[in-house]
C-alpha cells in the first residue's frame, strides 16, 4: 500500500516521547533574561528568577523545568529561605553547585526577610499570624516540617524547612528542630507541617512528636509556642489536642 506524504507530515516508527520546551525554544520576549531586561525583574515568575540565577540546567533537566520542579517540591517561600546548600541539593536531587548558587544569590534578601516595611521586625504571637507564613504548605504534595524561630520580642529571626517526609518521632529528632534556634539565639519556636491528605486531624505520630518537642524545649529553655497542621482548607493546633 502506498501513502502520499506532505511536507509537514512526520513519520514515526517508534512511540513518540514527550518534548520538553527549552528556554532557547521560547520567543525572545518570553526568555527569562530578555524578559527581565525588557520589563524588569518584577515581571518574572519565581521559576524564571531561579532560572536566571542558574543560567543553565543539567544534561538531564532543562533549567526552567528544573526551577519549576524545585519550587513545586520544596515550596516557593521555603526554598528561597534555605541556608543549607547540601540539604537543598540532596532534597531536590540537583547539583550542589546549583544549590550554592541559589543560596548565595538570595542571601541578601534572606537577611532582610525578618524586617517588615519601614525596617520594623515582623512579630508573630498567634497561630493566625504564623499561618500567614505557613499557608503555602497546604498545596504541597509531600509532607514537610517547617520551623518559625522567634526572638525575645516575638520577632521572626529565621524560617527553615526542618524535614521532608512523614512526620514520626523516629525521623524528627529534637536537635534538628532546636539547633537553628540555638544558632540564632531564638527563645521560642512555632512549627508546622502539612497534611497532603487534606485532613486537619492530628495523628498519633503528630501528638507524640509534639510532646517530645515540648519536653525538649523545657530542658533547653526554648518554648514551643505551637505546632500547626496545615492543609488547603486551613490550620489546626496540635497542642490543643494534647
Amino acid at each position: 500500500m502506498l501513502y502520499d506524504l506532505l511536507d509537514n507530515d512526520i513519520l514515526l516508527d517508534t512511540k513518540p516521547t514527550q518534548y520538553v520546551l527549552r528556554v532557547k525554544d521560547l520567543p525572545n520576549q518570553e526568555k527569562p533574561r530578555e524578559k527581565m531586561l525588557a520589563a524588569g525583574a518584577a515581571s518574572l515568575t519565581q521559576a524564571e528568577l531561579v532560572a536566571v540565577v542558574w543560567g543553565v540546567g543539567t544534561r538531564g533537566e532543562e533549567v526552567l523545568a528544573m526551577a519549576q520542579r524545585s519550587l513545586h517540591e520544596y515550596g516557593e517561600k521555603a526554598i528561597l529561605r534555605e541556608t543549607r546548600p547540601d540539604y537543598l541539593a540532596e532534597a531536590l536531587a540537583i547539583p550542589l553547585t546549583k544549590a550554592c548558587q541559589l543560596v548565595a544569590a538570595l542571601e541578601l534578601g534572606r537577611r532582610s526577610y525578618a524586617t517588615g516595611r519601614g525596617g520594623e521586625p515582623l512579630q508573630v504571637r498567634t497561630a493566625e499570624q504564623a499561618y500567614h507564613f505557613f499557608k503555602s504548605m497546604g498545596a504541597h504534595s509531600k509532607e514537610q516540617l517547617r520551623g518559625l524561630y522567634l526572638g525575645s520580642h516575638y520577632q521572626v529571626v529565621h524560617d527553615e524547612v526542618i524535614s521532608i517526609g512523614s512526620l514520626t518521632s523516629n525521623v524528627v529528632h529534637p536537635r534538628e528542630v532546636f539547633q537553628p534556634a540555638i544558632a540564632r539565639g531564638a527563645v521560642a519556636i512555632i512549627i508546622a507541617h502539612n497534611h497532603p491528605s487534606g485532613s486537619l486531624e492530628p495523628s498519633t505520630a503528630d501528638i507524640d512528636v509534639t510532646r517530645q518537642l515540648v519536653g525538649a524545649g523545657k530542658i533547653l529553655g526554648i518554648d514551643l509556642l505551637d505546632h500547626l497542621i496545615i492543609t488547603t482548607e486551613g490550620h489546626r493546633s496540635v497542642l490543643e489536642a494534647l
